[in-house]
């Protein structure tokens, strides 16, 4: 209103001036008068405004241990509402009065059950302040533990009986609070549930609580309900690629024991196929229809035609771009082809492959070929590579079999470039057994490579091929791991390596290999150009001190070497410390490093799991 008295005059002056003439004085003072009346009824009123808007009182919550005075803090009505503006006197009176029982109830949860509440009001400068004053008194304690079942589960399974106790993580001597206890039921009927019971439940719960004597006494009575078998599946969600194909990646067996680790191995089985952007499975638990169970799968597809790209960056190989176009219909009969390519300062690769969808037990062949060029360490190589390849990959284990053609040439300092040509027959096995595949703290990741080839049939030189890596979690309490890493790789001729295809021989160095070095430094060292070799070996140890969650700092000591000949070996040992961060998109790791032979310090970046 004040805005529209003010802008009128303004608007209508020139109007007004033509038709009247010029104002008289006592005009000009009544208007000016008005003005000011005006802009002091505005500042009044947001000067009011903002007494409105401050706080009606502040509350200050005095209590140990933290843990009750934040769950007071959260959770009390007169310290909810302390920042609202239109809490009346009688409002504020009835909130006061009604603290020290919302104390009460909620130290209860904590296991405080004689809490001591006092509250005190005073004004200060026209400011209420409450403080909220609690001696929770002792804590209540977990005294005796009684779990028992009812159902199959008593003569059936005596190790899923065993689990489920297991897994009741409130014991004897612990502090008593309702979420431990809450926590405890819970995470004990998963374990149940998770194995032949999917329909069990909680037949009976007991806490007896004597405040007296601050003692607990805890009873849980879990119900197994009937064993759970697995029926067929009932598949819904496919329009475009055939139903069969999730037929043939399901690992489940109609009459199978319901276990969950089925149900999930048989989603990751799903959406490792290129086909489903999103998989749900749900298996009824009625305990009336446990025998052969349906299990519901419900998807949704990608679409034919998709592209993926990418950009990034590695102290190893510096900025990267890569991308990927896929069309998952040729033929019309659902093949995947695959074109995808990548692009750093030391590597350009592109690859083309022709998949069939997967078979029975989900494995999958295809045709591929692809050209990789690699410049490092002064060494240049030109890889052509064509053939065959049939794999399997599930929530453990991947399998691979190929029969996959090389033509290498090797570019170097102090002579002319060679070629190498092999028909290798391969095989690789990779097992992951971790507690995270993401973050793991305990378990392994290993892998192994397998390869011949003959002389004279497409092949230079006759050789054998093996390699093999393995990563060791060990945990050290609650914040500490040790890891272990170690790399072996020979090839096996009775010649030279210079019929062998380079691609197919080892270097070392670098962030994932002997750190302090450069990428692929460590090799035959010929007039400045780094040559791959017949032999590598490399082994790391570290130890990483995790401050919190997220964050972390290791220390460690790698060592390795790569040779022609295992009698002059040179080894390569480095050292150094890195920050450690559990990133929302994997493990980041930031070194540093010292090369201990070259007296070098280099600077490694990395994201994820080099496995």
């Amino acid at each position: 209103m004040a805005g529209c008295a003010i802008d009128k005059p303004h608007a209508r002056r020139g109007e007004a001036g033509a038709g009247r003439g010029r104002l008289t004085p006592v005009l000009r003072w009544l208007r000016a008068s008005l003005a000011f009346g005006i802009v002091v009824l505005t500042l009044t009123a947001g000067t009011a405004h903002a007494a409105r808007a401050a706080a009606s009182y502040k509350v200050d919550v005095q209590a140990t241990p933290r843990s009750l005075r934040k769950l007071l803090e959260t959770h009390l009505d007169i310290a909810r509402f302390a920042k609202r503006a239109d809490i009346s006197d009688d409002q504020f009176a009835f909130l006061v009065t009604a603290t020290p029982q919302q104390v009460r109830d909620l130290a209860a949860t904590q296991g405080y059950f004689t809490p001591v509440v006092r509250t005190d009001v005073r004004t200060v400068d026209d400011t209420r302040h409450v403080t909220v004053s609690v001696e929770p008194g002792p804590q209540t304690i977990v005294t005796s533990v009684s779990l028992s079942f009812r159902g199959a589960v008593l003569t059936e399974d005596p190790a899923q009986e065993n689990a489920t106790r297991f897994a009741f993580s409130l014991h004897e001597g612990e502090p008593f609070s309702q979420g431990d206890w809450d926590d405890a039921k819970n995470a004990s009927l998963r374990v149940l549930q998770s194995r032949r019971y999917l329909g069990a439940k909680i037949y009976h719960s007991e806490a007896l609580v004597d405040p007296r004597t601050h003692e607990a006494k805890l009873s849980v009575t879990y119900d197994s309900g009937p064993t759970f078998t697995l029926g067929q599946l009932d598949v819904s969600g496919t329009r475009r690629y055939p139903e069969q194909i999730v037929h043939n990646v399901n690992p489940i067996t109609p009459g199978d024991v319901y276990d969950t680790r089925l149900v999930a191995e048989l989603q990751r089985q799903l959406q490792n196929t290129p086909y489903f952007a999103s998989v749900a499975i749900d298996v009824d638990s009625d305990p009336a229809k446990a025998a052969d169970t349906p299990v519901h799968v419900k998807v949704s597809e990608f679409p034919f035609h998709s592209f993926r790209g990418g950009v990034g960056y590695s102290t190893d190989n510096g900025p990267l771009v890569q991308g990927a176009y896929s069309y998952l219909n040729t033929f019309g009969k659902a093949w995947p082809f695959i074109l995808q390519g990548r692009v750093d300062q030391t590597q350009q690769y592109g690859q083309i492959q022709l998949a069939m969808p997967p078979g029975p037990r989900a494995w999958t062949n295809s045709v591929l070929a692809s050209y990789t060029t690699t410049d490092v360490s002064d060494t240049r190589i030109y890889s052509i590579r064509g053939g065959v390849q049939r794999s399997r990959s599930s929530q453990f284990l991947d399998y691979s079999f190929s029969l996959l053609y090389y033509q290498d040439r090797l570019d170097q300092n102090a002579a002319p470039p060679t070629t190498a040509h092999a028909l290798v027959p391969a095989f690789s096995w990779t097992r992951r057994n971790t507690d995270d595949p993401l973050f793991p703290r305990k378990g392994n990741l290993i892998h192994v490579e397998a390869g011949f080839a003959i002389k004279g049939v497409l092949t230079d030189q006759t050789f054998i091929r093996g390699y093999a890596r393995g990563q060791q979690y060990l945990p050290i309490g609650e914040n500490d791991i040790v890891l272990v890493r170690a790399e072996l790789g020979g090839v096996f001729t009775s010649g030279s390596s210079s019929g062998v295809p380079a691609s197919l021989l080892f270097r070392a160095g670098g962030s994932n290999s002997v750190r302090g070095y450069g990428f692929q430094s460590i090799g035959n060292d010929v007039a400045g150009s780094v040559l791959p070799t017949k032999y590598l070996v490399t082994g790391a140890a570290e130890y990483q001190h995790w401050f919190s969650h997220n964050w972390g700092a290791a220390a460690f000591f790698d060592i390795g070497t790569a040779t022609d000949t295992w009698g002059e070996k040179v080894f390569f040992p480095g050292v150094g410390v890195g920050a450690r961060w559990r990133s929302p998109v994997g493990p980041v790791n930031v070194d540093l490093a010292y090369g201990i032979r070259n007296r070098s310090v280099r600077p490694y970046l990395t994201l994820g799991i080099a496995f």
